[in-house]
């Protein structure tokens, strides 16, 4: 979480934001900000999100080096850029490097028994995924979908949505956020 702390400060500092006017933008705490920039926190999914918003960022640049001027075609997995979060259990790797220009981003999802984006949140945008393995649960609109292997979801993200995996083993999806905004 040290990657989030650093770039976290640097961000906000770059948008000559105090901790207490970021805190207004992303309704949270100064106090709480301050624990994340120094690494005493882990921030959920659904936070980071409204962080990045206030930052008007995308919450991949908390995770991102700079961009080379090179296009990668192929990303290996070992070259996947890895996205974690301790207080969602999910762990989250691009399938893209670099997003720049693109129009879409995909994701390779796996998210552990219990973990799931601990809240609600929207964007602009739609997603798409597949359930490769185990159980998702999507909530929007005040219902609940469950997916199982093989099966795909598609939706609106302008509407607030949360997702966990409700089952007893570990789920992973394959998901595609368009535009980026993750």
């Amino acid at each position: 979480m040290n990657e989030i702390a650093q770039k976290l400060k640097t961000l906000r500092l770059a948008n000559r934001m105090t901790l207490k006017q970021l805190a207004k933008k992303a309704g949270c705490t100064d106090a709480y900000l301050s624990q994340l920039e120094r690494g005493r926190a882990n921030p959920s999914i659904m936070i980071l999100k409204k962080i990045a918003a206030a930052l008007q960022v995308k919450v991949v640049d908390f995770f991102l080096e700079s961009e080379s001027g090179e296009e990668d075609v192929i990303v290996k997995e070992e070259d996947r850029v890895n996205i974690n979060f301790k207080r969602g259990d999910a762990k989250i790797q691009m399938l893209v490097r670099h997003i720049g220009n693109k129009r879409m981003q995909p994701f390779y999802t796996t998210i552990q028994p219990g973990g799931g984006s601990k809240g609600f949140y929207s964007h602009i945008g739609e997603e798409f995924g597949i359930v490769l393995q185990g159980e998702l649960e999507i909530k929007r609109n005040g219902k609940s979908y469950r997916l199982k292997k093989n099966e795909s979801f598609y939706f609106s993200s302008q509407e607030p949505h949360s997702w966990s995996n409700p089952g007893k083993n570990k789920t992973v999806v394959i998901w595609v956020v368009s535009p980026p905004t993750f």
